[in-house]
């Protein structure tokens, strides 16, 4: 795997979990913000920083139930109280109200995707709201005393703490922001193209269509030299309860994420979505057995690799149809057929499972 494959697969997982990784990070900051105010004998902080710490397991837990607007409340409520608490014991000078900053990022990225319409004025109040304690902080205790001095060496060490927050957050959520957008512009700009050009491909999975896919399995067919290969029908288990439990849009994500796993798998192959949740595999020069033992290390991945979608692990499993190509069978509709057949014995019986055989005789 390169540097980009691995770029892109780390933002992916970023992109869809976000917010559990957002949690975890300010619950971590917390955690060395305890140790600091521990050792500094700033007793306050210290029982402030460890109901912070307990406020983001909290949220961590939502999180993974995906209650995600409570923890987007809970995040700014927070860090806004916390700002307040630490600038009023230690001053300004200490740099605290750099957790003040760090927020406005979390604020815009997960605002956007939180709020439609009308209702995104929410995200712009809360910024109003951020700036406005800032200057309220600002004109309040900029001459004031702190209640506890702190040394001068863990008072930049706080400093620089606090400024390198503020900085990892701007940095990291308009890199996912960008990364996200990118994606986004460059998904559709592709869906246009193919359009315009009448593409033989799908436009969700980049997978030939039966368009693209049926003249090469003609042709094929009709080459006299050809006779060894093989077909075979896949159908994602359960697919419509995906769609039920998570939404369209996660059931685009795991059409995707099989899709990518397909691709890797039978990298060699003539791949085509056949409709839905089908997906068709052509195998040349390949015997049964060995198609046969490609499809089963292809249901084992599939079984074994979830698809993230918004702090969700989707399991799901893929039931195969296998069939042989054969001197009786005249036209490609006709091996497809049985492949479709096979598959839909293995649906009645089980599910996840590779049947290469008829019926009668499995």
């Amino acid at each position: 795997m390169n540097f980009s494959d691995l770029f892109s697969r780390v933002m992916h997982f970023l992109v869809h979990n976000g917010f559990l990784f957002t949690v975890s990070v300010m619950g971590m900051v917390h955690a060395v913000l305890l140790l600091i105010m521990f050792s500094a004998g700033v007793t306050p902080l210290v029982q402030f920083n460890v109901f912070s710490v307990i406020v983001y397991i909290f949220c961590f837990l939502l999180c993974r139930f995906g209650h995600i607007l409570p923890v987007y409340v809970s995040i700014v409520m927070e860090v806004t109280a916390y700002t307040i608490i630490s600038t009023y014991y230690l001053g300004l000078r200490c740099g605290t109200y750099c957790f003040l900053f760090s927020i406005v990022p979390i604020i815009i990225y997960f605002g956007s995707f939180l709020f439609k319409g009308i209702a995104r004025w929410h995200v712009a109040l809360m910024l109003a709201l951020n700036f406005l304690v800032f200057a309220i902080l600002y004109i309040t205790f900029i001459e004031k005393e702190p209640v506890y001095q702190l040394d001068s060496t863990t008072r930049l060490g706080l400093v620089l703490f606090s400024s390198f927050v503020m900085v990892f957050s701007t940095v990291f959520y308009n890199t996912i922001y960008i990364y996200a957008s990118e994606k986004e512009v460059g998904s559709l700009e592709e869906k246009n193209m193919k359009l315009a050009m009448d593409a033989q491909e799908d436009s969700l999975t980049r997978l030939l269509n039966r368009r693209g896919f049926m003249p090469i399995l003609e042709d094929l067919m009709a080459d006299e030299k050809t006779s060894k290969f093989c077909i075979a029908f896949c159908d994602i288990d359960n697919f419509k309860r995906i769609n039920d439990s998570y939404g369209h849009e996660a059931g685009d994500e795991v059409l995707r994420h099989i899709t990518w796993i397909v691709k890797r798998q039978m990298d060699n192959c003539d791949i085509c979505r056949w409709g839905g949740e089908e997906i068709v595999i052509l195998m040349r020069e390949m015997e049964l057995a060995t198609a046969r033992e490609h499809m089963e290390e292809l249901r084992e991945y599939v079984e074994a690799s979830p698809t993230f979608f918004f702090n969700k692990r989707i399991y799901t499993t893929m039931t195969i149809g296998i069939a042989e190509n054969k001197e009786s069978y005249e036209k490609p509709e006709d091996i497809i057929k049985v492949a479709d057949s096979r598959m839909y014995y293995g649906k009645q019986h089980g599910k996840n499972v590779v049947i290469y055989e008829d019926r009668k005789t499995v």
